[in-house]
């Protein structure tokens, strides 16, 4: 029989509070009598992680491990864990737990009013910096201007979903994938609760402002082909802004001795480059995306599994 609840918890060098924080959920769950699995998936971690996994599988039950072959990223890794489930109803959960799984009733009481997807919608970020908040908020905005499948605000992966909208995710098959806005795009009666989101208590965020960038290009390019539009508009109206500028050169230049000030010509050249420069970089994104679908390879590799009772069994299938 099928558990109720399936929980994925993607990890990344969480060895110092990771036992705690499954236990923690699964204590919830068996409070709140509901039939669990918890799927713990160790996205190539170079800690401790995997063998605090198989050691959490050893004495709760309800407890499946995947091992990523090597750092596949955290959307390669709510993938996996998704797949594998089995619940009528799938919670993403990180495993730092500053999304506190203590909303787990809320999200159930929302869901039963009709809803196939309860998305957290953060109240506060409690310890994080001035420069995460900012970015984050103009990430927003940015992604649903650019694109005709907004987001929203204020939200990250932690969400309650039922089967058919996990069943329709599973079915997208790119591999360039932005989870939060793929969800959005599935549809569906969706709803947000808001909560304050907590500090992170053992160790160090995984995401970078590297990976924030990358991730943003990512969702934008995944979703969104305005800016091809905005990049041919800019071109088409530098072409003729430069080309006017071009006559007033030299239209002023007539009757002037040979040899005069070029800085006019000079300024026109180098900001005509330097924005057919920046166009490029924008085709080549969307070029390198589809390079990249073209190759089909797998989301990750599984190296090992965990079912029950912490016994590894090596998976290499994707």
């Amino acid at each position: 029989m099928n558990p109720e609840l399936s929980i994925i918890v993607p990890c990344y060098n969480e060895a110092e509070g990771l036992e705690k924080a499954i236990t923690r959920v699964h204590c919830l769950c068996r409070e709140l009598g509901l039939a669990h699995e918890i799927i713990i998936v160790d996205d190539g971690s170079t800690d401790l992680s995997w063998a605090i996994i198989c050691k959490i599988g050893e004495r709760i039950a309800e407890v499946k491990g995947l091992r990523f072959s090597r750092n596949f990223g955290h959307e390669a890794a709510s993938s996996a864990g998704m797949r594998k489930s089995l619940g009528e109803q799938v919670l993403i959960l990180d495993a730092d737990l500053q999304d506190p799984p203590e909303l787990l009733p809320a999200l159930r009481a929302k869901m039963a009013e009709g809803y196939d997807v309860v998305y957290g919608v953060r109240r506060s970020r409690a310890g994080e910096s001035w420069l995460k908040l900012i970015s984050a908020k103009l990430f927003y905005r940015v992604f649903n201007i650019l694109t005709d499948n907004p987001i929203p605000e204020d939200t990250g992966d932690f969400r309650l979903m039922t089967r058919r909208v996990v069943d329709a995710f599973l079915a997208l098959p790119e591999s360039g994938r932005f989870f939060r806005g793929m969800i959005s795009w599935i549809g569906f009666p969706q709803t947000g609760l808001l909560y304050d989101r907590q500090p992170r208590k053992t160790g160090q965020t995984n995401y970078n402002f590297q990976k924030l960038v990358k991730l943003s290009v990512d969702a934008i390019a995944g979703f969104s082909v305005r800016p091809l539009r905005i990049a041919f508009w800019t071109s088409f109206i530098f072409f003729f802004s430069a080309l006017a500028l071009l006559l007033y050169i030299l239209i002023a230049r007539l009757g002037q001795p040979a040899g005069s000030d070029n800085s006019g010509l000079i300024i026109v050249i180098l900001v005509t480059g330097g924005v057919q420069t920046l166009l490029i970089g924008i085709i080549g994104e969307y070029l390198g995306r589809l390079f990249l679908e073209s190759k089909g390879r797998p989301l990750y590799i599984i190296r090992d599994e965990i079912k029950q009772a912490g016994a590894p069994s090596p998976n290499r299938n994707a």
